[in-house]
């Protein structure tokens, strides 16, 4: 039991996590009708919140947190729940932006620890880690009452825990690629069909017009439980500008013609996602009487979403690229900069950081890296944890997949940190890519140098 006293929250937060990550030993996955029950006997309810629920291989978290903020420009108070984080794990949980504090976390999730021994009695199965995280995000949502509140699907989505919930506003799925394969098919339209388990009966279904296999099998399963079907094709982003200060696009939605959007970085990706999120949120807006085309621009433009090409230092970008169809994005979005000139001038060379665990298949998105030519140098950096490859089986996976590429090998994410971010070299970039955990490590230690120079007044090493 973790209860409060003497210890300091920080401890207290910690044991919460160790219980947590130690739960995938308690049961195999939880069924829906597990996830109603315990949602029924927490009280939490399900009925009255305006429900937005989003599926997807890649870009839900960023049309998550676009379409917040969307609403947010118009005046709504908007409830996140996302998966993964990348720092904190409390990060899966917002309002407004705002994170649940930790004595509320610790609140929720010692209720949900409590519900699960009493259910226990009952035959009911311990929750999981995503199920623990989500029972205790409704009740937090529940109890501050969101005007929206928008859910991120964990693994799939008809069997995912955040799809315990019916009562829903608005279904969103984002772009479909191979992953997780083992639990979702091994084709794209068996995984669309898995993620297309999220549609609901009268609640309108925003997804994209490709891949078209991904397409059809959404699309029948919309028409078979009567889901509306807005379709986002590609013609509805036009990329006008992409440099060093960011990319200009026009989104020509079937509510907003030519409506010129500005977002940093150069992440190409992003347009598509923006297009997703802005008919999806044109749609909840109209319904509210708002049909101002300038809230969408400012909620995608003033939109934030970390570890998606993320310039945490000058020449430094992080990317949450871990599947083949994420790596594609990633490579498509440093050779649209290569191409055109970024900063006027090429880079001596480019330097990936890249990790894996021992759980993945890494080698088409390796294989990709070495056949891009974009890079001079890969970085093997192992990560902590005992899911993750060591450094030399990371070493010789690289070696093996990526030929042509020099490849090296780092002790630590600190040592990677250390030798190839704060001691970077003139005109060269480095990037990090390959596991999200990677670059939520590589983002902490950064941050971490920032308060030291903040606070100690250093003024070397970054």
């Amino acid at each position: 039991m973790i209860t409060a006293g003497s210890d300091d929250i920080s401890v207290r937060m910690q044991r919460a996590q160790e219980y947590l990550n130690s739960t995938l030993r308690f049961t195999s996955k939880n069924t829906l009708d597990d996830l109603k029950e315990y949602l029924k006997r927490l009280g939490v309810p399900a009925d009255g919140m305006k429900i937005v629920h989003v599926a997807g291989t890649n870009g839900k978290g960023s049309v998550c947190s676009q379409i917040a903020s969307c609403l947010r420009e118009a005046g709504f108070r908007v409830g996140l729940f996302i998966s993964p984080h990348l720092s904190d794990i409390r990060e899966r949980m917002t309002i407004d932006g705002e994170m649940i504090s930790e004595e509320k976390f610790l609140a929720c999730f010692e209720t949900v620890r409590k519900e699960a021994e009493a259910a226990a009695g009952d035959g009911l199965p311990h929750p999981l880690y995503f199920d623990y995280l989500f029972l205790m995000a409704m009740i937090w949502f529940s109890e501050e009452k969101p005007d929206y509140l928008i859910l991120e699907t964990g693994l799939g989505g008809r069997l995912d825990a955040t799809n315990s919930i019916d009562c829903k506003v608005m279904t969103v799925i984002t772009r479909i690629g191979l992953d997780h394969t083992k639990y979702l098919g091994d084709t794209v339209g068996k995984i669309a069909a898995q993620k297309a388990g999220i549609l609901r009966k009268d609640c309108p279904a925003v997804f994209l017009d490709d891949p078209r296999e991904a397409f059809l099998s959404i699309k029948e399963t919309a028409e078979r439980v009567g889901a509306p079907v807005i379709a986002v094709t590609g013609s509805m982003w036009e990329v006008l500008r992409s440099d060093e200060n960011g990319i200009d696009f026009l989104l020509h939605t079937r509510y907003d013609k030519n409506l010129r959007v500005h977002i940093p970085g150069r992440a190409l990706y992003q347009c598509e996602n923006a297009a997703l999120a802005a008919t999806a949120a044109r749609i909840l807006l109209g319904r509210e009487g708002c049909t101002d085309c300038n809230v969408i621009r400012r909620g995608i433009e003033n939109n934030r979403w970390p570890g998606r090409m993320e310039e945490i230092l000058p020449d430094v970008w992080i990317d949450g690229a871990h599947n083949p169809d994420g790596m594609r994005a990633f490579l498509e979005s440093i050779r649209n900069a290569s191409e055109r000139g970024v900063k006027g001038e090429q880079p001596v060379r480019r330097i990936l950081l890249f990790s894996c665990m021992k759980d993945k298949d890494y080698r088409q998105e390796l294989r990709m890296i070495g056949r891009s030519g974009l890079f001079a140098e890969i970085a093997a950096v192992p990560m902590s944890g005992s899911r993750a490859l060591g450094a030399e089986d990371l070493r010789h996976l690289i070696g093996e997949c990526a030929d042509g590429v020099t490849v090296r090998s780092c002790a630590s994410v600190n040592d990677a940190v250390r030798d190839y971010v704060l001691a970077k070299e003139s005109g060269t970039e480095v990037y990090a890519a390959g596991s999200i955990y990677l670059i939520g490590e590589i983002r902490d230690l950064v941050e971490k140098r920032r308060r030291e120079i903040n606070e100690n007044g250093i003024t070397e090493g970054i």
